[in-house]
């Protein structure tokens, strides 16, 4: 005898699972492909952002992210980048600058600044970018091109940190020639800045610069592709503009510019409470 057909209520309780799950579609692979896209639509403006930085900008979970980049085999953009190169004088003896940042609270922007330069190899000549970093806030406050690395290259940076900022109170380098010049120390300590510098052989006490320098020349790439110096030039400070303005640091959850301007914000906001305006 033919068996009578099932209604869904029926049919569900015969299954074991509710009546409800007979009409679910899985929406996770469309889910999945919306975020895609959205992943996609981000990496088009920053193709090095890993996920979590692409988790900050979407204001999703880093996990789905990471989760979505993985099931779709999406990758940043790296270019293997030579480590930055400066000339050793091994024969130097040592400063008489002590590290003074090293166990410093650094706890508002124009306390440290950190200074140092790297080359960049162009059609056959080196091209030479010294930047002066604020430690607290990671921006780019000061920058110089030169095609030689001398003191008037890194004092230059210096002076263009200046032309928008208050000197700090400290700013920190490695212990190179340039920087124990006579001409340099005189410039900093002419400003009552005190200088500190990173102990002989030991790169890693200025980190911050070695660092940023490592990610400038990862994510320029291949500049041998400009034609002339002056289109390197502009490139250069492109790519600093949208590393102050627009990439999100990792330790900052923004870019620094932003950063900067958060903190500025809420330090005018406290102060007007504390005096009752």
């Amino acid at each position: 005898m033919a068996r009578m057909a099932l209604n869904k209520t029926e049919f569900a309780k015969e299954l074991g699972i509710s009546r409800a799950s007979l009409y679910y579609q899985p929406k996770r692979a469309g889910i999945d492909e919306e975020v895609k896209k959205q992943i996609e639509s981000v990496m088009g403006d920053h193709p090095d952002y890993g996920h979590k930085r692409i988790a900050i900008d979407l204001k999703l979970n880093k996990k789905r992210i990471l989760r979505v980049m993985k099931k779709f085999k999406i990758k940043p953009y790296r270019r293997k980048a030579k480590p930055p190169f400066k000339p050793k004088d091994n024969s130097k003896p040592a400063t008489k600058y002590l590290n003074l940042i090293e166990d410093l609270e650094i706890d508002r922007p124009g306390l440290v600044w950190v200074t140092d330069f790297t080359y960049i190899k162009f059609h056959g000549q080196f091209i030479y970018l010294a930047t002066v970093i604020d430690l607290f806030t990671r921006e780019v406050v000061g920058i110089n091109i030169s095609r030689y690395h001398n003191r008037f290259l890194v004092m230059g940076a210096v002076l263009n940190a200046l032309e928008n900022n208050l000197p700090p109170k400290y700013i920190h380098s490695d212990q190179g020639s340039e920087y124990d010049s006579e001409d340099y120390t005189n410039l900093i300590e002419g400003l009552n800045i005190q200088i500190s510098m990173s102990r002989k052989g030991s790169p890693w006490e200025n980190g911050y610069q070695e660092s940023f320098f490592g990610r400038f020349k990862t994510g320029a790439g291949d500049l041998n592709r400009f034609d002339t110096t002056g289109e390197l030039v502009e490139y250069i400070y492109k790519m600093l503009h949208y590393y102050n303005y627009e990439r999100i640091h990792s330790a900052l959850k923004m870019p620094p510019v932003k950063y900067r301007q958060n903190y500025l914000q809420k330090s005018a906001h406290s102060m007007s409470k504390e005096l009752g305006t």
